[in-house]
């Protein structure tokens, strides 16, 4: 390099960029080039008038501000010379390399300083076009290897981009997987169950991941520990990754790791979101569209509207019927059959009468669990406390261990023998530690609220609003099938008590009503005789701490 170069006249712009793209995360840090760069100002005694970094990529014109900046500034006479690490951090791509051997050429740029050469005016434009084709054959050359690289990764089954919330990259085996996040896979496969339940709306988990659950997104050097926000829950859940599914240019990989949700609940969870759902009528709105499937083929069950002109008279009558859509084209489905609404919803009130109860037995119920949930915050305590102390014991073990191990007391192999036990049961414990539940007053409100369901549901179908009588529909279980004309509800668990053995007590209740003559001393005895069938047993109790709650608005008599 010729060093006997007239500087006076130049006043240059240092340009340091390093893109965050591929294999050009290995070229000189930022830090590094602006070391380098000041050194040899100061050297050369170089009169720098700005500085300029960029963190972008040079593969497209007109997507680095910074560089940008850099011509403007030169063509408005604030420098006429630039100071950068190597010629391939000014262009990568042939447009803007153009660009700058036409300001050069013209003089505008007076002289490019790199660390390995200069470049003048003068120089012969053939060898600057050169050093453009190499730079830009080399980003060409990086998009095919990268873009192979990530087909490969799709074909073996491994997502190639970062892992979604819920999931961490790892390395097994020399080679890059997805695996669970320990810290977050439950909690995110948790928030699925609650979207599928439709008990809760997406700005219900947002506020119970941020407040109850201090959710945040995995912490990494350059991004990460946020709250969720709707508009992350809403791209969450329309993920398909969560299926095991990565979808590119139209094709479908099965991925290999381990996913939260079947394909089923996923398109489940796009009509809850409304990302599959037409666009509803403002006019009418159906109670039971969305949360009833097709027994025959699984396919969601949909509704219209029809007129009929009543034979006589002349009138318009509108009736609401449901029917399968029909909609996988691989299944032959037979049920062509639609239903009205207004006998579907007596099937539905058929549902709902057995799981009614009287008012008196919710007494009963409501005196038990408040006596019962005393108890229970009791016994969790004790099995907390317990398993602190086991943790502390186990520390107490490990020190003694090394000191007996210091002590020569222990070989080697005994020493490390029984560390590693000590160490494994070690984990186990804090993993039951950190994974105990302390929640045990919120169980308790949500019983009351399921209790208060089972004795008003039947009112509050009948004459409550449309969404009340979907969600007391939702309520009643999960699995809800339209086949051959009949509701099918397969009950959840905390709900079978009642069906099984609540209709016995009801009737032995019935024949104490005053008409009947008993006396008061003898119904007296017979009503707590029933008092205790009802609440004698704890596996028939009406707790439902490990269910999803009623909605609020469902517990309230009417």
């Amino acid at each position: 390099m010729n060093m006997r170069i007239d500087t006076k006249n130049l006043k240059f712009i240092m340009y340091c960029r390093k893109s965050t793209e591929g294999c050009e995360k290995q070229i000189q840090s930022i830090p590094d080039q602006l070391k380098y760069l000041k050194s040899l100002a100061v050297e050369k005694g170089l009169k720098i008038s700005d500085v300029i970094i960029e963190k972008k990529s040079a593969k497209e014109p007109q997507k680095r501000p910074g560089f940008i900046e850099m011509i403007e500034k030169i063509q408005a006479g604030q420098a006429n010379a630039i100071l950068c690490w190597k010629y391939d951090r000014l262009t990568r791509n042939p447009l803007e390399g153009g660009h700058i051997r036409w300001l050069l050429q013209q003089e505008t740029i007076k002289l490019i300083w790199t660390n390995d050469r200069i470049y003048r005016p003068e120089d012969n434009v053939l060898l600057l076009s050169v050093e453009d084709g190499m730079s830009n054959q080399y980003i060409r050359d990086l998009s095919i290897n990268v873009k192979r690289g990530m087909r490969s990764k799709r074909e073996k089954g491994w997502f190639p981009h970062r892992a979604p919330i819920g999931y961490i990259n790892a390395e097994r085996n020399s080679e890059r997987v997805i695996i669970q996040d320990s810290e977050r896979f439950n909690l995110v496969q948790k928030m699925w169950q609650m979207i599928l339940s439709e008990r809760y709306t997406i700005s219900d988990i947002e506020r119970i991941a941020r407040d109850k659950w201090k959710f945040r997104t995995r912490k990494t050097k350059r991004m990460g520990g946020s709250v969720l926000t709707k508009s992350r829950l809403y791209e969450m859940f329309s993920n398909t990754f969560y299926m095991g599914i990565y979808v590119k240019g139209g094709i479908k990989y099965r991925m290999n790791h381990v996913p939260m949700v079947t394909s089923e609940q996923w398109e489940r969870t796009q009509f809850i979101i409304g990302r599959k759902r037409k666009p509803r009528s403002k006019k009418r709105e159906f109670a039971f569209r969305g949360p009833i499937f097709c027994g025959e083929c699984g396919c969601l069950i949909t509704a219209e509207t029809k007129t009929k002109k009543i034979i006589g008279t002349g009138e318009e009558k509108k009736y609401t019927y449901y029917h399968c859509t029909r909609r996988k084209k691989d299944i032959k489905c037979s049920q062509y059959k639609s239903i009205r609404e207004d006998v579907l919803q007596n099937q539905i009130l058929e549902e709902i009468e057995r799981i009614t109860i009287h008012p008196r037995f919710t007494e009963w119920a409501l005196e038990y669990l408040h006596g019962f949930h005393k108890k229970e915050v009791n016994d969790r305590k004790i099995i907390y406390e317990n398993l602190e102390k086991r943790y502390k014991e186990i520390e107490r073990k490990i020190n003694n261990l090394t000191d007996m191990r210091l002590d020569e007391r222990l070989t080697n192999e005994e020493y490390d023998l029984k560390k590693q036990e000590l160490l494994k049961e070690k984990s186990t414990t804090k993993t039951q530690i950190d994974n105990y539940d302390h929640r045990v007053d919120g169980w308790l409100e949500l019983t009351e609220r399921a209790v208060n369901f089972f004795t008003y549901a039947r009112g509050k179908f009948i004459n409550g609003t449309i969404e009340d009588k979907r969600t007391i529909l939702q309520a009643l279980g999960t699995n809800i099938m339209l086949i051959d004309g009949r509701i099918q509800i397969k009950l959840e668990k905390w709900l079978v008590p009642i069906v099984e053995k609540y209709p016995a007590l009801e009737k032995r209740y019935r024949m104490l009503e005053p008409e009947k003559g008993h006396h008061n001393e003898g119904r007296k005895r017979v009503l707590e005789g029933i008092r205790s069938d009802w609440l004698g047993r704890e596996d028939s109790n009406l707790r439902s701490r490990d269910q999803n709650p009623l909605p609020c608005h469902l517990a309230t008599p009417h």
